[in-house]
């Protein structure tokens, strides 16, 4: 990645003085102000369009109305704030018409102006020292802060149901302040820099800080004020930090300097420019392009270019805005794409490259290039994910589609309270049945919510977790039935859990902590994390719903130093792993190439292949995953071997006695047992009409109150069991010396048990059993 500038002539320069702001508006036009008290406007390509207006002041900073979810028919929202060096700030139309001027809004200049979120309320800081809110409208809603110097920058926090916060500088300090005074709402203030704080942002979707300041450094903050990155000092102050509006990248400007950064911190590229110091920084809706206040005049136009992205053997680069180059590194073969219009959003995998520019949406599949599906799109594109037949878009007019790779519309999924100008690539997930969506709404980020993809309709299962969820995958290996979410909350812990079961409340099981990052395979049910700095794979996750004591083994950890903590993982195709670490290098990682033959077998049924490949290995992983991958397939004599194998005796005696079961429903049931699903064991052994071995599983497990109501239940039929319950209730008792006061079992106190005639009915169930297995 790298800029392209573009600059003004010095003889050209439209304002005289310093500019000192830049906004861009809803239709990607440019607003610029400065010391010259004058209000410009510019198009994309940073040619001057016309002067919109003059001020009675200097001006001081620019913020444009934020532009609603849904694009409202009016022009409402075409409304710019503007500061003023005397004190007062006004608001004026997209067309240049001062529709309202607060005076005295501040003791000297009101240094920052910015809207919030929805657009329904408007913060000024001043030279003062004073913090205020405003209403839409202009009138004064309360003074939020008083503190004795001057504030430089201040910005509107993530919004959320419970809260809202309000971050400000405040010498070398940043302070965070709510909104409304709460129990639970607490002022938080600590030193950033060295120097004076000149600028801060605070982005929506990452909810990271940078902030920069008179020390030369620029740095990133997490929202509870800790420290994530720290630049080396600059030659000059650093003026101006901006994020992007995916929260990917941030903008930093000094003198006669212009940087692009990662979230993380560390630098794509660095333009040396002839601005002066870059005052202020804006970057269009898209993210593609941004503009710069300098301190000369100049409006500074800058365009990301070179933007890269590889699957497999293919790397694919956008050159300029409107053209792509595809090079096949095998083949060493390339391809140019040219589009009408410029790109905004692209996402290469799975065997497709999908493109979305300002108008339309290209779908290629990598072994042709020259036929590809488009359609017409309503607004910029803000995320595109892939799965192996479907992919997702999403955009703030139409919100989340999901399509297939003909370009044919398949689901619109919506939920009450769905925001998606909130949402991002670490907030959605997409498998080929299904996708989820973290809640930010009113479960404040607590809770994932699933959606078939077949019906659009939400399911029941609603992931509610004890703490904000900041990450969520779906595994893309298997059927719908076989579907696991792996999630990262607010404490970096990784949890697993199935879906599309249909439970309401489904199982989760604690993976991993200290989790930065994690992804699933493409073809398998691999998944990889960096966990306290090392890099983790789980060959077969899905045992922890088989047998949890084998999930050591099918564990591997590569204990190599050149991972490193808050390192993110970007793909994990086939057997490689693409892991940029925190310094913006990519390293390559590695997995055992035998698990992924291993999938392949299970998938075709081959199990005497799927044993010769473990003898030919002889590695407990891959023992491992077979014992879980056999019992999940009900395959008894493969998963005897394998734990044979493992040396696990009390569990090969088990299978024995599985295999020992004369009925097919009762062998079912007993490996449903082995994995802890005693419910399903349950219905499978009532379904099939064996109510003894239903009431004997109960007992065996002590949960004698299920199964007396079993037995109750079946006390008309030829072969009742209340008395079975009640003798190995009375033996239970009498071997740990109690006595009975359950009141459910001192109602049978008095009923007399004939061992003799119990034991018959016992066998003459057993011997039906084996007679209808005969059948």
């Amino acid at each position: 990645m790298r800029l392209k500038i573009t600059e003004q002539q010095s003889n050209d320069l439209k304002h005289k003085d310093v500019c000192t702001a830049v906004g861009w508006s809803s239709n990607n036009e440019l607003y610029s102000c400065g010391d010259d008290k004058t209000v410009w406007r510019w198009n994309l390509n940073g040619e001057p369009l016309a002067k919109v207006c003059d001020s009675d002041s200097f001006i001081t900073d620019i913020h444009w109305l934020p532009v609603p979810t849904k694009k409202a028919a009016n022009t409402q929202n075409d409304v710019f704030v503007l500061g003023g060096a005397d004190g007062s700030f006004s608001l004026i139309s997209k067309s240049g018409r001062i529709d309202k001027i607060v005076k005295d809004a501040h003791l000297g200049a009101v240094v920052c102006v910015r809207w919030n979120h929805e657009g329904t309320a408007l913060v000024t800081g001043g030279e003062d020292g004073v913090l205020k809110i405003w209403s839409r409208n202009g009138q004064l809603r309360s003074t939020l802060a008083t503190t004795g110097k001057c504030i430089y920058s201040a910005t509107w926090g993530p919004p959320t149901v419970i809260e809202q916060n309000i971050l400000f500088t405040s010498g070398k300090d940043l302070i965070i302040k709510p909104l409304h005074a709460t129990s639970s709402a607490k002022q938080m203030q600590w030193k950033a820099h060295d120097g004076i704080v000149l600028k801060v942002d605070w982005n929506i979707l990452s909810k990271f800080i940078v902030s920069c300041g008179e020390d030369g450094k620029y740095k990133v903050w997490d929202s509870h004020g800790r420290n994530l990155y720290s630049s080396a000092p600059f030659d000059y102050s650093i003026t101006s930090v901006s994020w992007s509006p995916d929260g990917e990248t941030f903008a930093v400007g000094s003198f006669n300097t212009l940087k692009i950064c990662d979230k993380t911190g560390w630098a794509y590229t660095r333009k040396s420019t002839n601005t002066g110091s870059i005052l202020n920084i804006s970057w269009t809706s898209d993210g593609t392009q941004l503009a710069a206040a300098g301190g000369n005049g100049e409006v500074c136009f800058a365009q990301l270019v070179e933007r890269q992205l590889e699957w497999r053997n293919l790397v694919v680069s956008i050159n300029e805005n409107l053209k792509m180059k595809v090079h096949d590194i095998l083949g060493d073969t390339s391809e140019e794409i040219e589009f009408r219009d410029k790109i905004i959003k692209w996402k290469l995998g799975f065997g497709h490259l999908v493109v979305a520019t300002a108008s339309q949406c290209w779908i290629y599949d990598v072994q042709s290039w020259n036929s590809p599906h488009q359609f017409d799109v309503k607004d910029n594109v803000s995320l595109i994910l892939l799965s192996k037949k479907i992919f997702l878009m999403m955009d703030n007019s139409s919100g989340i589609q999901v399509y297939n790779y003909d370009g044919k519309l398949l689901s619109n999924p919506k939920f009450p309270g769905l925001r998606t100008e909130f949402l991002n690539s670490n907030s959605v997930s997409v498998s080929n049945d299904m996708i989820c969506i973290i809640d930010k709404g009113e479960a404040e980020g607590k809770a994932v919510r699933l959606f078939n993809l077949t019906s659009s309709k939400e399911s029941a299962e609603v992931i509610v977790h004890n703490m904000d969820i900041m990450e969520v995958a779906l595994s893309q290996f298997g059927p719908l039935s076989e579907r696991k979410l792996a999630f990262i909350d607010r404490n970096r812990d990784m949890y697993i859990c199935r879906v599309g079961t249909g439970s309401k409340r489904p199982d989760t099981f604690k993976l991993a902590t200290m989790v930065d990052s994690a992804k699933w395979n493409d073809h398998t049910d691999m998944l990889v994390a960096v966990c306290d700095g090392h890099f983790t794979a789980w060959y077969y996750p899905g045992i922890v719903y088989v047998d949890r004591d084998l999930l050591p083994y099918t564990r591997t950890t590569h204990d190599e130093s050149e991972v490193g903590k808050r390192s993110q993982i970007i793909d994990f195709f086939g057997t490689r792993c693409n892991v940029r670490r925190w310094d913006g290098s990519v390293v390559t990682m590695s997995v055992s190439p035998h698990p992924l033959i291993l999938y392949e077998l299970v998938d075709k049924k081959n199990w005497e292949a799927c044993l010769r490949l473990c003898r030919f290995v002889k590695d407990r992983s891959m023992w491992s995953c077979l014992v879980g991958m056999a019992i999940k397939n009900k395959e008894i004599e493969t998963a005897e071997t394998a734990l044979a194998a493992l040396e696990e005796v009390d569990k090969v005696q088990y299978m024995l006695k599985v295999k020992s079961i004369p009925s097919v429903e009762g062998r079912n049931a007993a490996m449903a047992l082995y994995m802890r699903n005693i419910d399903e064991a349950e219905s499978i052994l009532l379904q099939a009409g064996l109510m003894y071995r239903a009431i004997k599983m109960h007992i065996k497990l002590y949960n004698w109150t299920r199964a007396l109501e079993l037995a109750v239940k079946n006390k008309n039929s030829t072969y009742s069991h209340i008395d079975t319950v009640v003798w190995y209730r009375r033996k239970y008792l009498e071997g740990i010396n109690r006595q009975e006061n359950d009141p459910v079992f001192l109602q049978y106190e008095s009923l007399s048990v004939d061992w003799v005639v119990m034991k018959e009915k016992i066998r003459n169930e057993k011997e039906k059993e084996k007679q209808k297995n005969k059948r």
